[in-house]
């Protein structure tokens, strides 16, 4: 293995791989560092002495900007460096993309649930929507009276741990040695054996805020219930609130005028009582999940896949292991016509230039302008930018400017043309990557991701994030075999083979698409999926990185 990594011959600093000692001698590309300081693995160490105000490059592109002299062999960090950027515009660039070879995925399918508007969805869900936040404890009343007793419940091994802990405090027992007994979900408990799930978007919208939160709130909800994922909605209403039930039902025929899902409504304060709002619910439900147990999977070439990509809790392997590795099964995914989605704008600060000279045509590019500029100026008008976007986890573990996490975080995308550009909530509609206004918010990039039409959605991670989304399958990548192996419960792929030398980029990519492929048939449950992880969280189009 090696000890460190230049990633493009442009870059001024190297990356440890593993942890290196201040003092010893590390011999790249004919040359000899001397580390005056430890540099922990991710982290990156410059290749010479460096002034005060000289550009950093990694992976290409102007990173940062040192602060005050350094030496060579420094180890890089948030003193030293400050985030720095190159300006973008619009400009003629004849872009050429070859696709990776694609011939061992020709001809493939996966076993898919085609829908009557000719999408191909990667799951089989009934999905609850409240149009207020007054009615999420009538959901969440609903959630528990359906799971358990149709088969969905994943939370069997806590409960039945807790009432190990009340019976040896009710014997005076020792509760220290109580072990936990993993007790998992099987598909043959359900009663409907072609309903993957029933799915529930409790939120905190719909009412109060401005009129335009409810207005995206609407569109947003609406884009749900047409999610080639969901078979089928019941609307929960109170009846005073912003976002009325005519208006979400406006939105939904806006997406789709031939929407014909069974779809059910029932407003609170035209009810009985709130028991027969529950009970109605529930009976009208039933009835539906009967209907829609008759679809069953069907085969569907991959052209009909719609995979979005998305990284957090990322670390400084990120930009090295996982995302490449992501970025070139998209690329495969593309190379055979299919759709793939890159959100979180506030991750692509520093490489704009890029995503404009890779735009098929001027106003795609354009409207990426438009976006990114209005984006981050509305955070510099609340006294904030897009360089304060890393966290301290991203930091801590060597992504030290928003353009460094920025310039790796891209690389997931894959390298193929940008063939559109969409604002939040907008259809995917075009074969090829398109780029969606999401912020990087991990929740509410995936929910804006799979508004737009992903039916799978790959997450990378360094650190660890249990995120998923509820009509949208998250399959989380590793960057590196430590996180793989610590929460192994959270994670599907480990790309560590990469950083260890054993694996290429492109012999993990086509892994990844191979777990997508099975992923979508339904023969593998990704762990977010299995642990009922079902996130959602609106953007109110404030200031979110």
């Amino acid at each position: 293995m090696n000890l460190v990594l230049k990633i493009n011959k442009a870059d001024n600093v190297l990356v440890a791989l593993q942890d290196l000692q201040a003092g010893q001698q590390v011999a790249f590309e004919g040359e000899t560092y001397t580390l005056v300081e430890a540099i922990p693995a991710k982290h990156k160490f410059f290749m010479r002495d460096m002034s005060a105000g000289e550009e950093l490059f990694m992976y290409g592109v102007l990173v940062g900007k040192v602060q005050y002299d350094v030496k060579r062999g420094a180890r890089m960090s948030t003193d030293n460096t400050k985030h720095a950027a190159e300006p973008f515009f619009y400009r003629e660039v004849d872009y050429k993309w070859e696709a990776p070879d694609v011939s061992k995925f020709k001809g493939r399918t996966f076993n898919g649930y085609h829908r009557p508007d000719g999408t191909v969805g990667t799951a089989n869900y009934w999905l609850f929507i409240p149009t207020v936040f007054c009615e999420n404890r009538n959901l969440d009343t609903i959630k528990e009276a359906l799971y358990a007793e149709l088969g969905y419940g994943v939370t069997d091994k806590y409960r039945s741990y807790t009432h190990e802990l009340v019976q040896a405090f009710a014997n005076g027992e020792d509760i220290s040695n109580i072990s936990l007994h993993p007790i998992t979900e099987h598909k043959a408990n359900r009663v409907f054996k072609n309903v993957d799930g029933i799915k529930f978007l409790n939120h905190t919208g719909g009412c109060g805020g401005t009129r335009q939160d409810s207005l995206v709130l609407s569109k947003l909800l609406a884009a749900y219930a047409n999610h080639p994922n969901v078979a089928g909605i019941t609307v929960l209403s109170l009846g005073c609130q912003h976002l009325q039930l005519d208006e979400f039902k406006q939105e939904l025929l806006l997406r789709d005028p031939n929407f014909n899902k069974p779809y059910f409504t029932f407003e609170q304060q035209s009810s009985q009582s709130e028991e027969d709002l529950i009970k109605q619910a529930i009976r009208h439900t039933f009835k539906g999940l009967i209907e829609i147990n008759k679809i069953e999977r069907a085969p569907a070439s991959l052209d009909k896949l719609t995979l979005g990509v998305k990284c957090g809790g990322s670390d400084g392997f990120s930009g090295i292991s996982a995302n490449p590795a992501v970025g070139y099964c998209a690329d495969l995914l593309v190379g055979l016509g299919g759709k793939v989605l890159l959100a979180e704008f506030p991750e692509l600060c520093g490489v704009e230039q890029e995503m404009i000279d890779r735009s098929v045509d001027r106003p795609t590019a354009e409207k990426f302008i438009k976006l990114m500029t209005d984006y981050d100026a509305m955070a510099h008008r609340d006294g904030s930018g897009f360089f304060m976007n890393p966290s301290p986890g991203n930091i801590k573990d060597g992504l030290i400017t928003d353009a460094i996490k920025s310039a790796g975080a891209a690389l997931k995308a894959g390298r193929s043309p940008v063939v559109d550009v969409l604002n939040y909530t907008e259809p995917v509609t075009k074969p090829g990557l398109s780029l969606v206004c999401t912020p990087g918010n991990d929740v509410e990039a995936t929910t804006g991701k799979a508004a737009s039409g992903a039916t799978l959605i790959l997450f990378t991670t360094g650190l660890g994030t249990p995120t998923g989304n509820p009509v949208c399958p998250t399959i989380k990548v590793a960057t590196n075999s430590t996180l793989a192996k610590r929460m192994a419960d959270i994670i599907d792929i480990d790309t560590g083979a990469i950083i260890r030398g054993e694996k290429t980029i492109e012999q993990m990519g086509e892994d990844i698409l191979e777990y997508c492929i099975e992923a979508a048939s339904g023969r593998q449950v990704p762990k977010a999926v299995q642990l009922n992880q079902d996130d959602f969280i609106p953007w109110k189009r404030g200031v979110s990185l």
